[in-house]
Parts: C-alpha cells; structure tokens; sequence
C-alpha cells in the first residue's frame, strides 16, 4: 500500500549514494521519516500497515503478527521514537524506508535536485512517498520501499546533516596564514 507522508522530518537519508547498513549488507537508498505521534498522519501510517499485513497474511491474524514483531526494527519498518537515543526523535514515530533504486528526489517546485544541492539533508522536512509491503522470507515482517522524496522546507540539521555555508567563516582579508594559528 502506498502512502504519501506530509510534512515530515527527514533523518539518516542517502538519497543519492547508496549505503549499506552494517558491512556485507546490500547497498541501498535509504531515510528515515520522523512523524509526531497522536496525529492523523500517525495514525493513516498505522491504518496503511495494518491493510498491508491483513492483504499478506489475512485479517485474522494481522494485528498478533504486527504485535509480534513492533519493536524490532529488522522486521518492522515503524519504531517508538522515544525507545532511540538520537536528537530530534522525542514524541515521534520514525519510519524508515529504503530502495535498491534511487528515489526521485525534487525541490519544492518540483524540479530534480542533486546532491551538490544540499537538500533535502538531515533535519528539513519533507514530503515523501512509501509503499509498505508485508514478507515471511526469513521470519514475517513489514517494511516500506522509499519511492521518493520533495524537499519541503528547511530546519535545524541533525549532526551532520547540512553543508556549511559562507555566514560561518570569517573573511581572512589580508591576514597572514601563520598569524591565524
């Protein structure tokens, strides 16, 4: 089921490089979409989950499955964020999606941006399409295929996350290199 997030916090992205995530792991396009807890947006994520895992695994015993495997990020795509320790993530749920193939990434009018761009980055928002699906390959889970990622507006970047700009150096007019050591 495909479902497109509004608005959301973008974190850990590799949009434009693949990455693996523990060495012999497959390289992949990934981010991690961080969506305050209570909202509709929360809840239309919960809805979406549980349709995938009754259309994989039937109606009957959806909700058991998707209680059994909550928790464990390798077989469950959306986590507490208040059970992780990195900034931004408290009062959140963090989904996290990825792809062997690398997602559309576009700005606010739509136009493609690349990496030399410096957006999306860790801390922005954004707005972003998933499509979660249900597996019983090496255990029963869900997880979320990331198809692509609109830059929505800016905000404070993660450790990280933004590049730096020109306002965070000083102009070194006529000063010597060795008087600035």
């Amino acid at each position: 089921m495909k479902i497109k997030l509004q608005n959301v916090r973008l974190s850990f992205p590799a949009l434009f490089t693949p990455e693996a995530f523990k060495p012999g792991d497959a390289l992949k396009f990934k981010a991690t979409f961080l969506i305050e807890k209570g909202t509709d947006q929360a809840a239309a994520i919960e809805k979406a989950i549980l349709e995938t895992v009754r259309a994989k695994f039937g109606a009957k015993d959806a909700e058991k499955i998707i209680a059994s495997i909550r928790g464990n990020a390798n077989k469950f795509c959306y986590q507490d964020g208040d059970t992780k320790t990195f900034d931004g993530y408290e009062g959140m749920m963090a989904l996290g999606a990825k792809n062997s193939t690398r997602p559309l990434v576009i700005d606010r009018d739509r136009t493609p941006l690349a990496e030399q761009d410096g957006k999306p980055y860790a801390g922005c928002y954004v707005n972003a399409s998933v499509e979660f699906f249900a597996y019983d390959n090496t255990g029963k889970g869900v997880s979320a295929s990331l198809g692509g990622v609109q830059f929505v507006k800016d905000g404070d970047a993660f450790a990280g996350g933004k590049a730096a700009s020109e306002d965070d150096f000083d102009a070194l007019d006529g000063a010597d290199a060795d008087d600035l050591v």
